[in-house]
């Protein structure tokens, strides 16, 4: 059986040395040296080639390169291939990194200081215990249930919502449109880590910013598309949020000019959050191709009707 790689030359190089250690079994190729594209049973992209389904007749499995799947049209993949998003441990210790680094560095109102810094202004801040300080993740996936956990140690009040019920560990959960609302009246940070999906498109916008706090805070690490650009900037000027956090942007990179650069109560990163290594990636496509081939679910199998 063949796995296709599709993507740069450094991360195949990578992937194609573990799975020459550890599936040998497995034909690893790439666009370049694939001589019989019906032998292809995996494939793993960031987007699929356009002719997917008549080039590759055999294709059982179609591997994201990254968490996310909203780069995908559900509807022209062939409906008996499988689509699975990537599940691996240095994406999720990644965002916990950047979420925690974020909550913390807002908590402890790093970036008030670094504005007082630069005005030579000297002006100590109360300092609010973590115990009054109400964190409320929007997605409760593995990234979001990751971020939880790692937060939960520090004493925060910690809240999760998402599309249906679930049971975590020392979290309060919300779910269902007056779940949602029922969590942001009670959220000084609001962390974004949705799919990106039709329903969760447009989230954050006014109506939502409205339903928290006074002075409440955004980190989006979720998708550009999550947000409604001007709602806040809106509610940034007008007090409304305290802050924001963005590592995500529609599109990215942003352009010149646009008002998010310049913005002093936004911090932006160039989508860094969480970054595919290359090795833990082809170890977890290997597992997968594993419990595939034993007539198992792979870990990350996206459900079609909910777009993740």
């Amino acid at each position: 059986m063949t796995f296709l790689f599709i993507g740069g030359a450094e991360r195949a190089a990578t992937m194609r040395a573990v799975f020459a250690a550890q599936a040998p079994d497995i034909a690893f190729q790439t666009a370049d040296s694939l001589d019989d594209p019906a032998s292809v049973r995996y494939i793993a992209a960031w987007t699929p080639p356009a002719d997917m389904a008549d080039r590759y007749p055999n294709l059982a499995l179609l591997f994201s390169t990254g968490a996310g799947v909203d780069q995908f049209d559900l509807a022209a993949l062939p409906p008996h291939v499988g689509l699975v998003r990537l599940v691996e441990r240095h994406l999720i210790d990644g965002m916990v990194e950047y979420v925690t680094g974020s909550v913390f560095a807002l908590h402890r109102d790093l970036f008030a200081y670094a504005r007082a810094q630069r005005e030579e202004r000297w002006q100590e801040l109360p300092v609010r215990p973590a115990a009054h300080r109400r964190i409320g993740i929007l997605g409760a996936g593995e990234l979001g249930r990751a971020v939880l956990s790692a937060l939960r140690p520090f004493g925060f009040p910690l809240a999760a919502w998402s599309r249906s019920p679930r049971t975590l560990e020392g979290v309060t959960h919300f779910n269902g449109p007056d779940g949602l609302a029922a969590m942001l009246a009670q959220t000084d940070i609001l962390v974004c880590l949705l799919p990106l999906t039709p329903d969760t498109t447009g989230i954050l916008c006014r109506n939502l910013f409205d339903q928290l706090p006074s002075g409440a805070a955004l980190v989006n690490v979720g998708r550009g598309r999550h947000l409604v650009e001007q709602d806040l900037l809106s509610a940034l000027d007008e007090g409304r949020l305290s802050q924001a956090v963005l590592d995500v942007t529609a599109p990215e990179p942003l352009p010149s000019g646009h008002p998010f650069w310049g913005h002093p109560r936004i911090l932006l990163t160039p989508h860094i959050a969480s970054v595919t290594d290359a090795e833990g990636a082809a170890r977890a496509m290997i597992a997968n191709i594993r419990r595939h081939a034993q007539g198992a679910a792979p870990d990350g199998l996206v459900r079609r009707d909910a777009g993740y």
